[in-house]
């Protein structure tokens, strides 16, 4: 726990220095100076939270008390193995996401730009996600979350001159405390039903059959989900995602996206343990989560689809993640309530396990898309084109990248979904054909998304970065060396490498899981058994992948030497043997996306304008494609708009006289008398 403390220490120490420098005067050596003691804060406090959350047993449960100060609550902190695998995105995302933010801010104007807010708000960030995954009571852990919540609204407004920058920032703040409100009401409701605002076994946590009935339950329960499924982007409470993620700075992005809707899932995974015993979760909480998970993922992955824009595909596609991830949380909850343990282990740890992939491969495109915009000014794909030859390194990265996310063996994100696969492959061995039917039909929907994701990032490699130039941006993009992009080595490392380790990052998520939602003594031998059987799965994947890569790494030594002493000829990139080949004739983002729509358009929520001249000489058409979210402006927008017409109409009872202001505490006050009297 010291190495922790000190993490957090520095993170505040680094953030204060930050603090100053935002007051000061603006200047060039004030800009630099809180540019580098952010980012070299923020590094250091990372590299000592790595050492702290690897040093000691794995599995070890450490807690530490500190004076806290307020008459409610108290200063736990602790340390398990659920809170060890959520806090690796955070320290590990959290240096490459430093070391990029400082070496693309070294040259911003700190009159248009505070550098030092900007970086105490990325600290204040990292300690409040550092102080909720550790938080051991409901009051610090509702502080922390505040914190967690709060600080993004800063860091995506950082180019506040655009109104759609404006709008992102402020959709995200309404909906981050939409959720705190459910978060409160639900530790607030926990607290009257245990007696304790501790988040420990036998401080009255877990709830017992007589603590709380089956309607106390069930409202905690969807408190939850609601307050915890807001911060994961959980449809259809994702809409504040997909316009913040494209509208911050891209190193903060894959920190929102790696590390910060992973707080979500942590509390999804916390919740069951609160509020049942081992293996007494309602099956139907299982359900819910499961289908939650699997409209999320097939929903977004189609948006995904449907988008020009490399930062909002981006940001629909961590969506699709999350919905993956509480997919196998759920499949988890139904096998430990029908007694399976295959189920329930692979289940819950295969969520895990994805999502620690996940931070690799989301951090990793986000920092490649934040470097594309840096090389040619836009993100907009149908810009874009011909990179891999101009950005040779940022291509490759962007390409394990996407390898790994489209679940391509031997990278990371192929064994977390094959860890999913498994546990649903064991369907048939449940009661009941509904059960059974049910579990099969989310096969087949993980299956679909994996397939989906596959071709998107098919588009959205060869479109960004293979055949010529489309336009003047592409054509003029600046080439970026080592120096600039070896922050993006650590993520890129882990997207290859975490194919290979992946039996032992398995047994890292099953034993985080175990920390969760541990499994009834009757089924704790089985599921050692079934996680040793599927260890060997995973074992087997990863000395197969391991020799493909060695083999692939030798055919390209080969051909590399084969070719030294010849001379070679490069030709236009689909030129179809046409000799004045022109861009224009290469696929746009939406021709490789047209088959998919022809089957999903009304779920993409296309809009297509074709615009003609129907003069005599006509000019050049222009076609128009677009796909909106239609759950914010047929839902959320008229619902908002509502509330805010609701709130000008209270407006009346704002009469600025202090005399009327004390009536209406005395009317207050007079019925709470009433009330209490009548109680």
């Amino acid at each position: 726990m010291f190495l922790f403390i000190l993490a957090l220490c520095l993170l505040a120490a680094a953030a204060a220095f930050c603090a100053l420098m935002a007051v000061r005067r603006p200047s060039r050596a004030v800009g630099r100076a809180a540019n580098l003691a952010g980012a070299c804060g923020a590094g250091a406090a990372c590299l000592t939270g790595l050492c702290a959350v690897g040093a000691g047993p794995w599995s070890a449960a450490l807690s530490l008390q500190l004076p806290l100060g307020l008459p409610v609550g108290a200063c736990v902190l602790g340390l398990d193995a659920l809170s060890r695998l959520f806090l690796l995105p955070v320290f590990g995302l959290g240096l490459a996401c430093a070391a990029a933010g400082g070496l693309a801010l070294r040259h911003e104007n700190p009159k248009h730009h505070n550098l030092g807010a900007h970086w105490f708000f990325f600290l204040m960030l990292l300690l409040g996600l550092a102080l909720v995954m550790a938080a051991r009571d409901a009051v610090l852990f509702l502080l922390a979350w505040e914190l967690m919540s709060l600080a993004p609204f800063f860091l995506i407004d950082f180019n506040d001159g655009d109104s759609q920058v404006r709008d992102a920032s402020w959709i995200y703040l309404v909906a981050a405390h939409l959720g705190a409100v459910a978060l409160l009401a639900f530790f607030a409701l926990l607290w009257q039903v245990s007696g304790s605002t501790l988040l420990l076994p036998g401080e009255g946590l877990p709830l017992t059959p007589g603590q709380a009935g089956p309607g106390t339950l069930t409202a905690l329960f969807v408190l939850a989900v609601l307050g915890f499924g807001a911060k994961a982007g959980l449809a259809p409470l994702h809409i504040w995602l997909p316009e913040a993620h494209p509208a911050a700075p891209s190193h903060v992005s894959a920190l929102l996206s790696g590390a910060m809707i992973n707080a979500g899932l942590y509390g999804l995974m916390r919740v069951p343990g609160l509020l049942a015993p081992a293996g007494a979760a309602p099956e139907w909480w299982g359900w819910t989560l499961l289908l939650l998970g699997l409209t999320t993922g097939l929903m977004s992955i189609l948006k995904a689809a449907a988008q020009s824009n490399l930062k909002r595909l981006l940001a629909y596609s961590s969506v699709e993640n999350m919905g993956l991830m509480v997919l196998g949380l759920g499949a988890g909850l139904v096998g430990q309530a029908n007694g399976n343990a295959w189920i329930a282990v692979l289940g819950c740890a295969g969520a895990l396990l994805h999502m620690s992939n996940h931070a690799a491969f989301k951090g990793l495109l986000f920092l490649c898309a934040g470097e594309v915009l840096h090389a040619a000014g836009t993100v907009r794909m149908p810009l874009l084109g011909g990179l891999q030859r101009r950005l040779p390194l940022l291509g490759a990265a962007f390409a394990a990248g996407a390898a790994a996310i489209a679940c391509l063996p031997p990278f990371n994100g192929f064994t977390g979904e094959l860890a999913l696969a498994l546990s649903l492959l064991d369907a048939p061995a449940l009661n009941g054909v509904e059960r059974q039917m049910g579990l099969l039909l989310a096969l087949a929907g993980l299956a679909a998304i994996s397939g989906l994701a596959a071709a998107l990032y098919a588009k959205a490699y060869g479109i960004t970065f293979l055949g010529e130039p489309r336009s003047p941006f592409a054509a003029a993009a600046h080439p970026a060396s080592w120096r600039t992009l070896w922050p993006l080595a650590l993520p890129a490392a882990v997207c290859c490498g975490g194919g290979l380790a992946g039996p032992w990052l398995l047994d890292l998520a099953a034993a985080a899981a175990q920390a969760a939602l541990p499994l009834p003594p009757h089924l704790a031998d089985a599921g050692r058994a079934d996680l040793a059987q599927a260890r060997q799965s995973l074992v087997a994947v990863a000395q197969v992948g391991g020799a493909g890569l060695v083999l692939v790494l030798l055919l390209l030594l080969t051909r590399r030497l084969l070719l030294k002493k010849r001379v070679t000829a490069s030709v236009p990139t689909w030129g179809c043997g046409f000799q004045d080949a022109s861009p224009r004739i290469q696929y746009t983002d939406a021709g490789f996306t047209e088959p998919t729509a022809r089957i999903f358009a009304p779920v993409m929520g296309l809009k297509v304008r074709l615009e003609l001249d129907s003069g005599l000489f006509p000019q050049p058409g222009e076609l128009h494609v677009s796909a909106p979210d239609r759950l914010r402006s047929g839902l959320f927008a008229p619902l908002f708009a509502a509330v805010e017409r609701l709130c000008n109409a209270c407006k009346v009872i704002q009469h600025g006289k202090i005399h009327l202001y004390i009536l209406y505490i005395l009317a207050a006050l007079v019925g709470l008398l009433v009330w209490g009297l009548r109680s």
